[in-house]
């Protein structure tokens, strides 16, 4: 049997859309049982993304890839009756998760002050886009309004060109990971001492954190650094090129000056080589656009895949930029299992990433698909909380359980 980090430990997962879920499914992954709250009142967004084409709720490509090992309740957290049965399931719990806005926990009662008076070891995890305090704390973002917010979009474009951002919610992301690791610590905490703790990881503020050089850049320097497209100070060659095939390209990076000379030699030594413009890295990365020229004609003759083995024989980094259909059929990732097959029972077989960590001793799996709505309401109000099916029913009926 799969042994699992955090077997034992339950969380509550009151995420929506992103941040929030994300962290629950990185828990889940790690072995917790982790339930998600949700009402058909208002469904999480994710259940009908664009990629969502049937709109059908239980068939979200999103969905089942954040939420694949979890269980899942529909409760109207807008009823007392709601609340209440929530708070018991914060009494047989560990971990509770939540990113909506900083009003929206207090407003039902399900913020930290009230649940740790519940349950005194209960750790909560608040992942708001700003925080919970400051002039900024109600405002009310998605992950690409946060990358703007934060500064991080501004650098992302081509070098000396207008800002084209990211394109990708990557706040989520970072905040969930940053999240689990304060969980980590705060489950070694409490193990030690009994007492639970509340985490607050502003979104905004992860980002800040990942973005060392621009910041101090200007607290150093006073510039204001802006969009470098794959520019790097202190290597030359350094960017994508330009191979066979529709829209294919090869990632090279040259750190140092043997690795310059292995580049020169694959690429047969050409006379523009020689130039004085490219005798060392002070002066490629002076020329760097003239020289990415030289590169893009010669890469242009092979496919990114012959570049890679033509170029990683000799100890130069080089690597394809694989669309997704390349990654999921690439040979390496296959030996990997790195996407693996799960059955669901609305959709079928459906493939799903796997984790992306290996611990030799708490491997952990992808072991449940991502659950229906209120899948799991029997288990967690007869089994958890020891409700009979007639009070299961009247809720129901009430749309409380809904």
């Amino acid at each position: 049997m799969t042994e699992f980090a955090l077997d034992g430990y339950r969380v509550v997962d009151f995420g929506w859309v992103a941040a929030g879920p994300i962290l629950g499914s990185m828990l889940a992954n790690m072995g917790a049982e982790v339930i998600k709250v949700e009402s058909r009142t208002r469904l999480d967004s994710m259940r009908l993304s664009p990629d969502n084409l049937e709109k059908d709720p239980e068939k979200d490509p999103w969905f089942h890839s954040i939420n694949r090992n979890k269980m899942s309740i529909t409760v109207d957290m807008a009823k007392p009756k709601g609340v209440e049965l929530l708070k018991n399931l914060v009494k047989k719990s560990d971990i509770v998760i939540e990113n909506f806005s900083p009003k929206v926990m207090p407003k039902f009662g399900l913020d930290y002050e009230s649940l740790s008076k519940v349950n005194p070891k209960i750790i909560m995890v608040s992942l708001p886009a700003i925080g919970k305090e400051g002039p900024l704390s109600d405002v009310i973002t998605y992950g690409m309004s946060l990358q703007g917010l934060c500064g991080l979009d501004s650098l992302v474009g081509y070098e000396g060109e207008r800002v084209l951002g990211m394109q990708q919610a990557y706040c989520d992301w970072l905040s969930a990971i940053i999240g689990a690791y304060a969980v980590v610590a705060a489950l070694y905490y409490r193990n030690r001492t009994g007492k639970g703790q509340f985490i607050e990881v502003a979104q905004m503020e992860a980002a800040i954190s990942v973005m060392n050089e621009p910041v101090i850049d200007y607290s150093m320097n006073g510039r204001i650094m802006g969009t470098q497209g794959n520019y790097s100070p202190i290597m030359a060659p350094h960017g994508n090129y330009p191979c066979q095939g529709d829209d294919k390209w090869v990632a090279i990076a040259v750190k140092t000056e043997e690795e310059w000379r292995s580049l020169c030699k694959v690429m047969g030594n050409p006379p523009w080589t020689e130039d004085e413009k490219f005798a060392d890295m002070k002066t490629r990365v002076e020329n760097r656009k003239e020289l990415d020229l030289h590169i893009s004609e010669w890469t242009r003759g092979y496919t990114h895949y012959e570049i890679m083995e033509m170029l990683q024989k000799v100890g130069v980094a080089a690597t394809p930029c694989l669309d997704m259909e390349e990654r999921f059929l690439d040979p390496h990732l296959q030996a990997r299992d790195v996407y693996v097959p799960l059955e669901h029972p609305v959709t079928g077989v459906e493939y799903v990433t796997n984790i992306p960590w290996k611990m030799s001793e708490t491997p952990g799996g992808i072991y449940r698909p991502a659950p229906q709505l209120g899948q799991h309401n029997d288990y967690v109000f007869k089994e958890l909380l020891g409700m009979s099916e007639e009070e299961i029913d009247k809720l129901t009926e009430s749309r409380v359980l809904y």
